[in-house]
Parts: structure tokens; sequence; C-alpha cells
């Protein structure tokens, strides 16, 4: 089954907690990296006062249904050190699941998709990176939902190269 996920990050090593974030879910879940998008340096978003974040978008391919992986993920979060305290808050490392080839999911542990997913540029420029062509559940594709000119989201490169860029 195929997912889309966005990880971001804005506390300590942010290169390094996307590469480690990754690693984890393509061995835990076990899953198949079909894309990755470039790294973006975006601005917070609810809570002003904090870090800039780095995003990106992955796409996998997994035979764990979406519980499995949401269950995953907040184990991967908690290994990178993801501390709950406020919403919107600062964080080592956030993996949100995005969307995924299924019937919509509404329950107080999962929303898929994304409730707020056609609402944020972070999301939407890199998804629009690794799937233009993909149809957002509003009808959009994601390449006309993605704003590039939206000055809160810049391209900072691969995320090798942010890795090692970090590494220095």
């Amino acid at each position: 089954m195929r997912h889309y996920l966005g990880l971001g990050a804005n506390l300590g090593a942010r290169a390094h907690n996307l590469a480690a974030a990754l690693d984890h879910l393509l061995t835990r879940a076990p899953a198949t990296l079909v894309a990755a998008s470039s790294v973006y340096e975006t601005d917070p978003v609810g809570i002003t006062d904090q870090p800039a974040f780095l995003n990106m978008i992955v796409c996998i391919d997994t035979d764990a249904p979406a519980h499995e992986l949401l269950h995953e993920a907040l184990a991967i979060e908690r290994v990178l050190g993801r501390v709950r305290e406020v919403r919107w808050g600062p964080r080592s490392i956030d993996i949100d699941l995005l969307l995924y080839d299924g019937p919509p999911i509404v329950e107080p542990d999962l929303d898929l998709p994304h409730p707020r997913l056609a609402e944020r540029q972070f999301v939407l420029v890199p998804l629009a990176e690794i799937a233009p062509d993909l149809i957002l559940p509003d009808g959009r594709l994601a390449c006309d939902a993605a704003d590039r000119s939206d000055t809160s989201i810049g391209l900072v490169g691969t995320l090798s190269d942010c890795v090692a860029a970090e590494a220095q």
C-alpha cells in the first residue's frame, strides 16, 4: 500500500533527525522508499516563536495498514526524542501520515487523508515535487495546489546534502 508521509524537525540536528526517521520507517514498517522530496526550511505554524523547521515528504510502499504505520511513526518519534508538551510546539521530529491508497479514516487517533493537508504549503510544495499529478482530497492536483512563491518555505537541498552540511 502506498503512503505519503511528512517529516519535520526544528530541534537538534534537524537534517540528521529527518534521515534517522526515514531510516527507521524503512526498517521498522518495513517499507520501500518510492520517492523522497528535497528538504525545505519553513516557518513554524501555530506557535511562531520557535526555530524554523526542516520539512520533507516521503512516499513509501508497505504492507503495514495505516494504524500500524501510525503506531510505528509514534514509536520512532519517541526513539528520536520527541516530547509532546505543546501542540504545534518545537520538536526533534514529527512524522505525519498524510495520504494513503485506501478509504478515508476518521477516528480519534487517525485522520486520513490528513485534515489540514491542503492548507499547508510546507506539505504541498514538497508533495508536488515528488507527485505532481497526485489528486488531493479536494480534487486539485498537487502541482496546482503548491504555491512555490510562498516565502515561508525555501528549498534547502537533498537530504544527504543537508546531513553532510549539518555534520560540518
